[in-house]
Formats: structure tokens, C-alpha cells, sequence
């Protein structure tokens, strides 16, 4: 399958159509971003690190029963998906207190939920992906009940088996972000990416970060982290 034009390109991957209108191509990029575009930068090998990372996680997820975009990886940065409508909403889930959660609501990070929390913001860069409920979701129609309830559950899903992924490898799995779509008759399944760029990991046992906060909070090795994720997925 070939590149035949570019439909979109985002801060982390270009998309592609190829010749069959039913799939796209989506390219991983080095470019790093954090706070919305404001902080910018490049993690040397991340494209290829990524891609790598998702297309595992994905086919992962499919053996467990969450449908997602994945065909085949063609190359270290590229891999073929299936097209979809992408539904406007980042979905979060957290497992532990970090980042803007903590800030928001003045708690420390590191806070073990008794159960992992949901949230949804509106996928749209100029309003800064603002937080919002299924209600607004729904009033907005950005997406129906049903959808709603089937993205939630799928997210429930998704953490359940990553959460029990990562902690085979010490891995602690703090949150995370995913993005769901629509294939042509409907159907949502799981989009997007999976990769440190995406989520929050601890290492078990010296919470030492290894996820794109180390490029955010200027923290360096950022690399080396990345580099450390694929070890220990690929190595398992």
C-alpha cells in the first residue's frame, strides 16, 4: 500500500490516503510538543518508537476484544490503519493523581485512585481542548448516548488490560489519553496512538518518569526513556 496524498498532519503524525479509500496511512513523527503547541521541540527516534509502541498495543488490545484501527506496520515510522472519522473528544483516564489533574484540584501527584477515573475534552486546539461532560458531548452532538457508553466502556477496557501490561514489565500506568472513531457504518473502535507520547509511566519501583513529562517538565532524558519503554515492551 502507497502514500497518496496527505490528508492531515498533526503535532506527533502526518496522515495519508492511499489507492484504497478504505485505509490511510499515518507516518510518525520526531516533532515533540507539550501545553498545546506553546512548548515545542524534537525527541531524536520517537516516530519510529511510537509507531512501534502502538502498532504492539493495538494488536494487544485486539486479542483482548477492543476493536481498533490497526492493519500492518509497513516500515519503522509508518503503518497502515483504517480510515475513520475521528470523534472530537480526548478521552482520560487516570489511575493515579499527576499532571492537570493534580494542579486543578491542588491534590500531589501520586495519589492511587480506588478507582480509575474518566474525562472528556473537546478535541479542539484553539479553545485548548476544553474539559467537558457526556451531557455537553451529547448537547453538542459530538457524539450520541450510545457512543458515549461504548467509548466509555471500551476506555474501562483499555486500561484494564495496558494496566495489567505494564505492571508485567514494572511499569506503573498513571493515565493515559485516547481517541475513538467512526468507520463508515458506524462502528467506534479505538484510534489514535498509545505510547509514552499518550500516557503517564512510573517505573514501579523508583517512580522514575519515562513518558513525554520528562520533555515537558525539562526533566532530560528523554530519549533514553523512550528508548527504556521499547526495551521493556519488546523485551517482554
Amino acid at each position: 500500500m502507497k502514500k497518496v496524498e496527505q490528508l492531515y498532519e498533526g503535532k506527533a503524525k502526518k496522515v495519508f490516503s492511499t489507492e484504497d479509500p478504505n485505509y490511510c496511512i499515518v507516518s510518525y513523527k520526531d516533532d515533540a510538543t507539550a501545553f498545546n503547541g506553546q512548548k515545542k521541540g524534537t525527541i531524536l527516534g520517537k516516530g519510529a518508537i511510537n509507531n512501534r509502541l502502538t502498532n504492539y498495543f493495538m494488536k494487544l488490545l485486539e486479542e483482548k476484544g477492543v476493536p481498533t484501527h490497526f492493519v500492518e506496520e509497513l516500515s519503522d515510522t509508518d503503518a497502515v490503519v483504517k480510515k475513520v472519522k475521528i470523534v472530537p473528544l480526548e478521552v482520560i483516564i487516570r489511575n493515579i493523581s499527576a499532571g492537570s489533574f493534580a494542579a486543578r484540584y491542588g491534590v500531589e501527584e501520586g495519589i492511587v485512585f480506588d478507582e480509575p477515573t474518566i474525562e472528556f475534552s473537546y478535541k479542539c486546539d484553539e479553545l485548548n481542548d476544553p474539559l467537558m461532560n457526556s451531557y455537553h458531548a451529547i448537547a453538542l452532538k459530538l457524539a450520541t448516548p450510545q457512543e458515549i457508553d461504548t467509548i466509555k466502556a471500551m476506555a474501562f477496557k483499555v486500561n484494564d488490560v495496558l494496566r495489567e501490561f505494564w505492571k508485567s514489565v514494572g511499569v506503573t500506568l498513571v493515565d493515559f489519553k485516547l481517541e475513538f472513531g467512526r468507520l463508515p457504518d458506524g462502528t467506534i473502535i479505538l484510534a489514535d496512538e498509545i505510547s509514552p507520547d499518550t500516557a503517564r509511566l512510573w517505573d514501579s519501583k523508583t517512580g522514575e518518569k519515562l513518558d513525554k513529562d520528562r520533555f515537558r517538565r525539562d526533566l532530560g532524558g528523554v530519549e533514553d526513556a523512550y528508548q527504556e519503554v521499547l526495551r521493556r515492551v519488546l523485551g517482554k
